[in-house]
């Protein structure tokens, strides 16, 4: 063989080569693409090593939209792009149709795949409010339904566009770009969680600060941050509380004390009252003897009225010390819920019980006639005691036990 001749096998040989070195490009390739050129709303880029131009639209640049392409790409970038389809050779620019969104989008939806599978949280910005729930960037477009927003009811969502929150993943279907997340599933996990650790945390005759997060006509519950606990309407005021509202509302930062805990019931028993000085707290600077107060009767009785004269403060007014007139009972001059004026005789703190009078502020008639067979066993106005028993003694139980026997006699 010539040397002529064996440098033309070698010319033949090198353009086989370079041929079969020539990369083929077909539609679904991942190809790399060289950036040759920027121009309106496209990118020019060479197919490497397939000796072949591409076009790469500016809405297939990102997942995002595209305000500017120069902000995105420079001349001389390599791109990771995907072949979409074929353009005609008589086509100016290129022969093939590529994107970098379609292959980013492609990587994303791996990615949440995995996120799903593992149960993952993810947090995206929510981009959009729509008809039925919110609309999220992860990447690719996520649904939130209006009823996975929240674990309360919401009427406006227009606050939420702009927000980043976090997500659970709760349908995905690439094929169909179907992604369904909650936010909800999100919030009440961690609720769960704060709540098994505040059951932790606190113990009965713990007195700790909570806001009052609604009211039944039971009671009121309270947040502890994280649980809610129950104050029974009988524990919000030392004095009668008719209804919840009428002491407390929504809202309301408030001091409680645990009188009880149940952790499998998850239910927490509290009282405010318990946190509050007791009505019955320095009673005798309150009611001082010798003071004068105005009161409500509460009840009769055979032996006298209760007043009461601070809230959960009763005091008894003996029937002996109602009028100047004897009277048989109380009710011949009293009533339930009547308003008086009475005087303090005597305070007893430790046994919670106050002496009090009425005639005491009334001026004696000039003619009074004294009550018979009792006369010389009536104290002085200044020690009446609490009942009749307490006043008369053994002299009344004397009389009673001789009239007794005077009767069997017979």
């Amino acid at each position: 063989m010539t040397e002529f001749d064996q440098n033309q096998a070698d010319s033949n040989q090198s353009m086989e080569d370079a041929m079969k070195s020539v990369q083929e490009v077909s539609v679904g390739d991942v190809v790399k693409g060289e950036v040759l050129a920027i121009e309106d709303k496209q990118v020019i880029v060479g197919i490497e090593g397939a000796g072949v131009e591409g076009v790469v639209p500016a809405k297939e640049l990102s997942t995002l939209p595209v305000d500017d392409i120069d902000e995105l790409v420079h001349v001389g970038d390599l791109l990771d792009l995907v072949v979409i389809s074929t353009i005609g050779k008589d086509k100016e620019n290129g022969s093939y149709l590529l994107s970098k969104r379609r292959l980013d989008a492609k990587k994303v939806w791996e990615d949440i795949e995995k996120d799903f599978q593992a149960g993952k949280i993810i947090e995206a910005p929510v981009t959009n409010v729509v008809k039925g729930g919110l609309v999220v960037d992860v990447g690719v477009r996520g649904f939130v339904p209006a009823s996975m927003v929240e674990d309360h009811f919401v009427a406006d969502f227009s606050d939420y566009k702009g927000q980043t929150l976090s997500f659970k993943i709760i349908e995905i279907e690439p094929s169909e770009n179907r992604l369904i997340l909650s936010h909800k599933a999100v919030v009440e996990s961690e609720k769960e969680e704060k709540k098994k650790e505040v059951l932790t945390a606190i113990h009965e005759g713990d007195v700790i600060e909570g806001r009052v997060a609604r009211l039944t006509d039971f009671g009121a519950f309270v947040d502890l941050g994280g649980i809610d606990g129950l104050v029974h309407v009988s524990e919000i005021s030392h004095g009668h509380v008719a209804k919840p509202s009428d002491a407390l509302a929504v809202g309301d930062e408030v001091n409680v004390k645990v009188l009880s805990i149940n952790p499998e019931q998850e239910r927490v028993s509290l009282s405010i009252k318990d946190t509050l000085p007791g009505p019955w707290t320095d009673i005798e600077a309150k009611a001082p003897v010798g003071a004068v107060l105005e009161g409500t009767v509460k009840r009769l009785t055979s032996f006298g009225a209760f007043v009461e004269v601070f809230p959960g403060v009763e005091g008894l007014v003996h029937i002996s010390q109602i009028s100047h007139k004897h009277i048989a009972t109380p009710h011949e001059v009293l009533q339930e819920g009547q308003t008086v004026d009475v005087k303090v005789l005597e305070v007893n703190p430790d046994e919670h019980r106050i002496a009090l009078s009425i005639k005491a502020l009334e001026e004696k008639p000039a003619s009074e006639e004294e009550p018979k067979n009792i006369e010389s066993y009536e104290l002085p106005e200044e020690n009446t005691g609490f009942t009749m028993g307490d006043i008369l003694g053994d002299a009344l139980k004397e009389e009673v036990e001789e009239t007794t026997g005077d009767e069997s006699d017979k």
